[in-house]
């Protein structure tokens, strides 16, 4: 087993380990922290491949984003040491169905999708080439994606300020 085999297989871990703590966690804060060390081992799998662009936008987006505004708002209703309530068990299920369907249909995509082998030279990942098909509206363009991300973003924002505008139940 070579050396880059063992980096990808330690991102791997700590990227799946991170994500599955993230959610199964019954402290906010800690799911935050969590979700913060898969979008590091997110952006680290793309250091590996060689994608530094993709990797700085990964941090600079998700990791220097949305993880501090998750982060930000959670010290704002100061509710950082709370356990989240624990979850019904039908709910439990319609997530974990929601799981498998989202699965089985990405499955179901990448077997029935014909996968093109070029010969053609590939694109050099520079940022001068990304930045080009970024906002092109042709074929191999990524207008659309770069605006769905957007709205990613504004979404994120908006569950901030929810989560911060949460008031907190008056006891007697």
């Amino acid at each position: 087993m070579s050396g880059s085999t063992i980096i990808f297989y330690m991102l791997a871990a700590l990227t799946l380990v991170s994500g599955i703590l993230a959610v199964t966690t019954r402290q906010i804060f800690r799911a935050a922290i969590f979700l913060l060390f898969s979008l590091i081992g997110i952006a680290g799998l793309y250091f590996w491949m060689q994608y530094d662009f993709v990797a700085a936008v990964q941090i600079v987006v998700y990791v220097g984003g949305i993880t501090v505004l998750i982060i930000f708002s959670i010290f704002l209703t100061q509710q950082a040491g709370e356990l989240l309530p624990k979850q019904k068990i039908g709910r439990l299920l319609y997530s974990a169905l929601a799981a498998f369907c989202g699965f089985a249909l990405t499955m179901v995509q990448l077997c029935q999708h014909t996968f093109k082998t070029t010969t053609e030279q590939p694109i050099l990942p520079t940022v001068s080439n990304i930045g080009d098909r970024m906002l092109s509206v042709e074929e191999n363009g990524f207008a659309l994606p770069f605006e769905v991300v957007s709205i990613l973003l504004l979404a994120a924002m908006i569950g901030c300020i929810v989560i911060a505008l949460r008031s907190k139940p008056t006891t007697a």
